[in-house]
């Protein structure tokens, strides 16, 4: 059999999906050291493909066991921004379809804000359906953060386009007439809830971006709102904005 070039076997271990594959074997007798250079590196990659693999179906397991049960259309729901002292607080839930693989989808604080990007514009093309809902400041200071929450992934489930027979929320019960399970710390166990919390995380610091941009004294496009020493120092200097959060502690202290 003709010997294959390095070349060659470079392009060919790029169609090669299993380990088990022949070529594979073929290529761990070759001696020349950059083939074994070339299939170690195609073994580690394969390794940590079947490992996000792994990871994809564990956080799937709510889901698919719901699935199971005959549900349809499983809602995941989460929020970002309750911590800042300024803007609002926004959630989304997000339906996704039973034949989706998303690898490396988790929690999105752990994701860098180009991946947080990435995903968010894969999800708005393919999830099977998304719901944003946001409380302002206003409601916020009227409700307080916890019922604002609340009542922001109320007006998210309300958006979608299809009516969920099941949600799984990040921590939360809602007033609904809709089966559904509270889980802590969703976001890293559930795809779905993963998929809210990128959702409202990536609209929420977009919006803070165009707050910037109307309250430039403040850096909003900085710190999104959160009470780091620039912002208290802009809050010190410049007193709060319409978006500041007044019930907050400390913004009261420069009102």
């Amino acid at each position: 059999m003709k010997t294959l070039t390095v070349k060659e076997i470079k392009e060919h271990l790029q169609s090669v999906k299993d380990e088990k594959d022949p070529f594979i074997a073929q290529c761990k007798k070759d001696e020349r050291k950059s083939v074994q250079t070339l299939i170690n590196a195609w073994l580690k990659k394969n390794e940590r493909l079947l490992a996000m693999q792994e990871d994809w179906r564990m956080m799937m397991s709510f889901e698919n066991s719901l699935s199971e049960r005959g549900y349809q259309y499983i809602a995941g729901i989460d929020e970002a921004g309750r911590g800042p002292l300024a803007g609002p607080v926004v959630a989304a839930a997000v339906i996704l379809r039973k034949d989706c693989e998303i690898l490396g989808l988790t929690d999105s604080k752990k994701l860098s804000k180009q991946k947080r990007e990435d995903y968010y514009s894969y999800l708005m093309e393919e999830a099977l359906a998304i719901g944003v809902g946001i409380a302002d400041a206003a409601e916020i200071d009227e409700l307080n953060i916890y019922e604002a929450s609340k009542s922001a992934m109320m007006k998210a489930v309300q958006a979608l386009n299809t009516d969920p027979d099941y949600l799984l929320i990040d921590a939360m019960s809602l007033p609904l007439h809709i089966q559904q399970s509270s889980i802590i710390k969703g976001d890293a166990k559930s795809a779905s809830i993963a998929a809210g919390a990128c959702i409202a995380k990536v609209t929420r610091d977009r919006l803070m971006d165009e707050y910037a941009e109307k309250y430039p004294l403040y850096g909003f496009d900085k710190h999104k709102g959160y009470g780091t020493k620039e912002h208290l120092e802009a809050l010190a200097k410049n007193g709060p904005s319409p978006i500041h959060r007044r019930s907050f502690a400390p913004v009261k202290a420069y009102e």
